[in-house]
């Protein structure tokens, strides 16, 4: 994905409604992960889902919309940000209707990836017209600040939305899309246009994104198979050593091809690779501890989807608080000291609700790590994508975000496999403090990475 720096056709906008019509792009992009998490339960239960199968809902849309968030920036790159944007925006509308409307997991798996699929063509488009609209320095700044913003604010409002939507029906989860995506294709189509001509870009490595895609893909449909099919049956072991296949061919094709997916001069940029596991590691602790959380109080806890996305509401508030305190403490302590604080709040709240997720009181047991964690939330998300494109040249700035946000959706498709695994068909409290440590884990393993970061003198300001 690339932010077009290249001179746009001269297209008269309004930019605060196209800022507008941008961010409620964004937030249908964050909402669509999370929203579904509160729903699984109902959706599962609906079309006879077990687990390792409802963890697709999750994963379908994480892994396309990570795979193919590259080919997304080349599209944008190669018709211009604002004819993919309306593509890709009526694209996602209409598999949310097709994913509302579903009455079988197969055609309800499939309206996911198309989802995630549209998303990726998506967000390169939001940031392309970011990168036209809005002139280079504060104003383009502010701008990027309020997409972040609604991000993070996005994947935390969708846990609450959901349970409100799903007391009614699960499938409110997916028609709600409709007419907000409508709405920004027909704000795009009036405030922003469609452009004329096309911008230089080079060729599309569609073949790239297949091998990495593939091998994302394959590993966790073994990763889903083994408990239930056995780690040494037959499909298990085609699925892991396709995984293995298509991760060689993807090495090479990143060695040997002149159109790869990650550009060499990315490969050589500390702070990127920083940023990237940071990413990981985010999605990996709190940004998985929606998928943990739903599952704990619907099925452990019997907490009716109302009452569930009620209790995330706390959460959600101080992702947002910790986002914009992240904006500020940015320019007194770095970036890098903004992480650290960032995932180490997070481990602290992580680790509360290892241990007090058994406790019958929401208000004692639960509460202050909700509230913990999601302030680390909000802190890490902000901090991450500055630090990784810190030292990036101004024309991969895109292409380097693309690659921050692949590492963090495929992060997320594998975390919840490998949690799902943790969890087992019937979980209890000692699986469900088993799955939280794993959470906890990742979100220190940031906080290491982080410190070491800072301590090698590279922080940023």
């Amino acid at each position: 994905m690339s932010v077009v720096t290249a001179p746009a056709a001269p297209v008269t906008v309004r930019r605060p409604a196209t800022l507008a019509v941008l961010s409620v792009a964004q937030f249908l992009i964050a909402l669509d992960y999370s929203i579904i998490y509160i729903a699984l339960p109902s959706i599962a239960t609906d079309l006879g889902l077990d687990s390792a199968l409802a963890q697709w809902v999750v994963s379908a849309y994480a892994v396309l919309f990570a795979g193919f968030l590259v080919v997304g920036g080349r599209l944008t790159d190669r018709v211009g940000p604002a004819r993919l944007f309306i593509v890709a925006i009526v694209a996602f509308g209409i598999a949310s209707a097709v994913g509302g409307a579903a009455e079988d997991g197969a055609v309800l798996l499939a309206a996911r990836g198309v989802q995630g699929l549209g998303a990726a063509l998506l967000q390169p488009a939001v940031l392309g017209l970011i990168g036209t609209t809005f002139p280079a320095g504060p104003q383009r700044r502010r701008a990027l600040v309020v997409w972040g913003s609604v991000g993070a604010s996005g994947l935390a409002a969708g846990a609450v939305l959901g349970g409100l939507l799903t007391t009614a029906s699960w499938r409110l989860t997916f028609v709600v899309n409709v007419p907000l995506t409508l709405l920004c294709a027909l704000g795009a189509a009036v405030w922003i246009g469609v452009g004329r001509g096309r911008l230089p870009a080079g060729r599309i490595p569609v073949l790239a994104s297949v091998f990495g895609t593939g091998t994302v893909l394959t590993l966790v449909i073994g990763l889903s198979l083994g408990p239930d099919r056995g780690w040494a049956s037959a499909p298990t072991l085609v699925c892991l050593g396709l995984a293995v296949v298509l991760f060689a061919m993807f090495v090479r094709n990143e060695r040997v091809s002149p159109n790869v997916l990650i550009e060499h001069v990315l490969r050589r940029t500390r702070s990127l690779r920083s940023g990237a596991t940071a990413t990981a590691l985010y999605m990996a602790s709190v940004g998985s501890e929606f998928y943990l959380l739903t599952l704990l109080l619907q099925t452990t806890k019997g907490y009716s989807p109302f009452e569930a996305g009620a209790a995330f509401l706390p959460m959600a508030a101080m992702v947002t608080l910790g986002n914009t305190a992240a904006g500020r403490a940015v320019r007194r302590i770095g970036a890098d000291g903004v992480l650290v604080g960032g995932f180490a709040i997070a481990t602290a709240g992580l680790l509360w609700l290892s241990l007090g997720l058994s406790g019958p009181s929401y208000a004692a047991d639960l509460l202050p790590g909700l509230l913990i964690s999601g302030f680390g939330h909000g802190v890490i998300y902000t901090g991450m994508f500055i630090i990784g494109t810190h030292d990036v040249s101004p024309e991969h700035q895109g292409t380097a975000g693309a690659l921050l946000t692949t590492s963090q959706y495929l992060a997320g498709a594998l975390t919840v496999a490998v949690l799902t695994l943790a969890l087992g068909p019937s979980p209890d409290d000692t699986r469900f403090r088993v799955a939280f440590l794993l959470t906890t884990t990742a979100a220190a393993a940031g906080t290491v990475l982080a410190a070491a970061r800072r301590r090698r003198g590279s922080a940023t300001s």
